[in-house]
């Protein structure tokens, strides 16, 4: 199945229904139909964009994901179907009570899996991991040694060939290109999480009462190296002042909907992300020890 990520921002647009179908209305260049069920991701930054109450009701009801953006076409909301897996009170019971040395456990899989990437991103586009690599295998219980924020230090320096580049979610920078590739990542996990029958806000690491969606936060974790590849070919090509226009979003949405060598076969990541989610569901109810995050 096409799981489409559609971006509404260049112009305003109107949304119906018909048929079970995402209609868009455009004044200039007439309508374009795609069926509900492959819309993964509905991002919408236009002020001037019209919905009606059905499109929202079949776009949760088929499990997408809407995304509202601000002025600066970053996201400031997002919403999740409610139902997404027949099994799903009971998988939110059993994630509620995951103890503690099970939470450990899957947070360490995690941040062993991100700092991996980041090794072997930073091989690929600058000829060297920096360590990164041999520092995933240190990863204990928990992160207990912090070895995420110690890798992220090293990373970041190296990744945009700048000593003094910070991630730094307000800046104006190549920040803005990962801030929505991120956001866009998020709102994939965040489908997969609901796919699952997990609830998003029960997270494993991340903690925040501000913070809705911290499981997502979470299990996004080792993909985002795909958003930061992307990041840096832009950056490298046209600086980091670039625009975030059609172009720059187009090629940081493309990246998250490349097909990956997983197991000698060729997969999207919304397969591997509903692959990792269900497993973790598994882990949860004690069927399996390790999350599905295989190396792409």
């Amino acid at each position: 199945m096409t799981e489409h990520i559609i971006d509404i921002s260049e112009q305003g647009v109107r949304l119906t229904v018909r048929l079970s179908c995402l209609v868009i209305h455009r004044v200039e260049s007439g309508e374009t139909v795609v069926p509900f069920e492959e819309v993964g991701v509905l991002l919408v930054s236009n002020k001037a964009v019209g919905y009606t109450h059905a499109v929202l009701a079949e776009l949760a009801g088929h499990g997408g994901v809407l995304v509202v953006c601000d002025d600066r076409h970053l996201p400031v909301g997002m919403m999740l179907p409610l139902a997404g897996h027949h099994l799903q009170s009971e998988r939110f019971s059993r994630q509620a009570e995951a103890s503690k040395p099970t939470q450990k456990r899957i947070w360490q899989q995690l941040v062993q899996s991100k700092v991996a990437l980041q090794g072997r991103i930073l091989r690929d586009l600058r000829g060297n991991d920096h360590g990164l690599i041999r520092m995933a295998t240190l990863v204990r219980s928990g992160d207990a040694d912090n070895i995420e924020a110690q890798a992220s230090r090293r990373y970041w320096q190296f990744l945009f060939n700048d000593p003094a580049f910070r991630r730094d979610r307000e800046a104006e920078d190549q920040n803005r290109l990962l801030n929505y590739g991120y956001a866009v990542l998020r709102a994939m996990v965040a489908r997969a999480i609901c796919a699952a029958g997990l609830h998003p806000s029960l997270g494993v690491h991340h903690h925040n009462r501000y913070d809705a969606f911290p499981l997502a936060d979470d299990l996004m974790e080792p993909y985002r190296p795909i958003v930061d590849r992307a990041a840096v070919l832009i950056v490298d090509a046209y600086g980091p002042d670039v625009p975030l226009n059609r172009e720059v979003k187009g090629a940081l949405i493309g990246a998250l909907l490349n097909r990956f060598e997983v197991e000698g076969e060729a997969r999207t990541l919304w397969d591997i992300l509903f692959r990792m989610a269900a497993s973790l569901a598994q882990v949860y109810a004690g069927d399996r020890k390790e999350l599905f995050l295989p190396d792409i």
